[in-house]
């Protein structure tokens, strides 16, 4: 399919009431369609893997061609400089979400995770806790030390009060501590480090992430997990 193909049929899925919708949970309406996730994800199947089509469609400056370049854009070949560019023009938690969760299947997921955590751009920032977040989900072979040497950087930015960047640090905490019962220790820690420090998003941080790490359920999955014999390498 073109650019010019692609580009035609999201505009033919068009729902001025979804951008409405959109609108009331903090997504832009410039440059959007409201067109469905399931519709786009069916787009993108029927494209396949197109490098030359996800550069196009980032560059088109509609909100749901930039979610289809992401699922277009092939993770192993994809280059840093490209990704580099690509986190400069985010500008919706959406479009990051769905970006950083391509960039933790990339080689640079670590490297830039750790770069974009200081940046003093919300989205960019943002980009960098979901992608942590992606990393201790779908990383599944990475020893521990790779995913626990983020919480420091989650402890230190855990003092930035704006809204996209607070919840995604808080994602960041809570999917490394329930990887396994060693992350979940070292993440209760720290978000008992977050809490003695006393900002007021840490407080958020930290109160939301004990809930949930310390609860009955996750401890019970951790624990059976644990206990389950592994198979043979």
């Amino acid at each position: 399919m073109t650019t010019n193909d692609v580009i035609a049929e999201l505009r033919s899925h068009a729902n001025p009431k979804n951008v409405e919708g959109m609108a009331r949970f903090g997504i832009s309406s410039d440059g959007t369609l409201g067109i469905s996730l399931p519709t786009l994800r069916a787009i993108a199947k029927r494209c396949g893997r197109d490098h030359a089509l996800a550069l196009a469609l980032w560059d088109s400056g509609i909100h749901e061609a930039k979610h289809l370049a992401v699922m277009v854009e092939d993770p192993k070949t994809v280059t840093k400089k490209q990704l580099e560019s690509w986190v400069r023009d985010l500008d919706s938690w959406d479009v990051c979400d769905g970006f950083a969760w391509f960039v933790n299947r990339t080689p640079y997921a670590y490297d830039l995770a750790m770069k974009w955590s200081t940046s003093k751009r919300e989205f960019v920032k943002r980009a960098a806790f979901a992608t942590m977040a992606g990393l201790a989900v779908h990383d599944k072979k990475a020893p521990d030390d790779m995913l626990l040497q983020f919480l420091p950087v989650i402890r230190r930015e855990s003092g930035d009060d704006r809204n996209f960047v607070r919840k995604a640090v808080n994602w960041a905490l809570r999917q490394i501590g329930k990887r396994n019962l060693a992350c979940n220790k070292a993440a209760i820690a720290t978000a008992e480090q977050i809490r003695a420090d006393g900002t007021k998003s840490g407080r958020w941080i930290a109160a939301d992430a004990l809930r949930e790490l310390r609860s009955d359920a996750v401890q019970s999955r951790l624990d059976a997990a644990q206990a389950k014999p592994k198979r043979p390498s």
